[in-house]
């Protein structure tokens, strides 16, 4: 068997216009704000379920109310008993967003407290990860995606999006948070956009 055949697959990711279309649809929604803060905090940083959903106020914005620019992790995927500490940076578009956000709580009387959840239920609890799948399935059949992704093919997408615009595979090993470089490989796999892209202007 040749090399070429055991090579993995690069993993599942949404294309250029599932992402805009997702954001697009749950941005203009009356009731989508939350989600759309959400899928856009996963697209712009790669952070898991169960980091984003542990997200707390204090963790996004300083006493002072301000959107950090760089998110120190509480809760992230451990490799070790002794993991060293695990930072995310904010794109611009993000701190806009989160500003945004942080009014739009205050202005639906949920806490601004440091502890309080970031992302809550409607019922005024923590958000669980069952029903933000929910929330991901819902709104992919909203916005019409041809394809259903689960809510991990957002990390995947972050990766795919950042490798495609650096090239970079040590940076994208940091951003993602990787123990092993030999992870972040599969990202420079070609994906199929990356292949319809090569192929949809050859002469034949």
């Amino acid at each position: 068997m040749t090399a070429y055949a055991t090579q993995r697959r690069p993993p599942r990711t949404l294309t250029e216009v599932e992402q805009a279309t997702l954001l697009k649809v749950t941005g203009d929604h009356a009731r989508g704000f939350r989600d759309h803060v959400l899928f856009a905090l996963a697209l712009g940083t790669g952070l898991r379920e169960s980091e984003l959903l542990a997200l707390d106020v204090g963790d996004i914005v300083d006493q002072r109310g301000k959107v950090k620019r760089r998110i120190t992790l509480r809760v992230f995927k451990r490799c070790t008993d002794s993991p060293a500490p695990q930072e995310v940076f904010l794109p611009d578009s993000l701190v806009y967003k989160l500003g945004k956000f942080m009014r739009w709580k205050s202005a639906r009387k949920e806490s601004s407290a440091s502890a309080a959840p970031l992302f809550i239920s409607r019922n005024g609890n923590r958000l669980s990860a069952r029903r933000l799948r929910e929330t991901f399935r819902d709104w992919q059949s909203r916005a019409g995606l041809s394809r259903t992704h689960s809510f991990h093919a957002l990390r995947h997408t972050f990766c795919q999006n950042l490798y495609s615009r650096t090239r970079d595979l040590r940076l994208v090993q940091r951003a993602a948070r990787h123990a092993n470089i030999t992870t972040t490989t599969i990202y420079a796999q070609p994906s199929d956009e990356d292949l319809l892209r090569a192929v949809r202007d050859l002469a034949c």
